[in-house]
């Protein structure tokens, strides 16, 4: 699985944005594209138009309705998981804290963390795993909602989930993506690395200084 994310990476990487900032270096913008002409000022312009997150609509910890809106100007990163998860979930997660403590002062900065077994991870079960793990406040949001909504969202975010396997264990990629204001993909790390972890927090660093940022609206 992860051989064939890496090539996908590299293959949408090369046909990436590699600059929209006037020639200096941006982050690539990842996913399917199409090229649309639109009317501007009564002339034609050919412009590429890239894949973004669909609307949705889930509810945190704290019982709190969260919906594509909520996230409207903000760079975000987002991840599947399961509270009972034995194996890559722990580690993914007391790396994504040092996103956290990085950038929980930042109001336009979230976390989102998708169950992917709404079942047993209900609202009570995802507020108790946020207080073993520290989290306060509004900048990391566990996420619960329908399991075939979750599982259809994460294809938007081109990760793979699956709610068991031969041996009744839930499967999901273990990749952290970051979503600019416009709802794009910009990038996506292994949540187990460390030194991935450390990328993705220099590459918000870099994505929250490109102009499109800076000047969303």
């Amino acid at each position: 699985m992860n051989k064939l994310w890496t090539g996908f990476i590299a293959l949408i990487i090369f046909n990436g944005c590699k600059s929209n900032n006037g020639g200096g270096t941006a982050l690539p913008i990842l996913g399917n594209k199409a090229t649309v002409t639109k009317k501007v000022n009564g002339k034609a312009v050919t412009d590429t138009e890239y894949a973004t997150i669909p609307a949705f609509k889930f509810v945190n910890q704290y019982g709190d309705t969260i919906t594509q809106k909520s996230l409207d100007g903000k760079i975000y990163v987002a991840d599947f998981f399961f509270t009972t998860c034995p194996s890559i979930c722990p580690k993914m997660h007391a790396n994504m804290l040092n996103v956290y403590k990085e950038f929980k002062a930042d109001a336009n900065f979230r976390i989102i963390s998708h169950t992917i077994d709404p079942k047993y991870d209900t609202v009570p079960v995802l507020k108790r795993y946020a207080d073993k793990l520290g989290i306060t406040g509004n900048t990391w949001w566990l996420l619960h909602g329908e399991k075939g909504d979750t599982y259809k969202i994460s294809k938007s975010y081109l990760q793979s989930v699956s709610e068991k396997n031969p041996k009744g264990e839930y499967i999901h990629d273990g990749f952290f993506i970051l979503i600019d204001k416009q709802k794009r993909i910009r990038g996506s790390y292994e949540g187990t690395d460390p030194a991935e972890v450390t990328k993705l927090i220099a590459d918000i660093k870099t994505l929250k200084a490109e102009p499109d940022q800076i000047n969303f609206k």
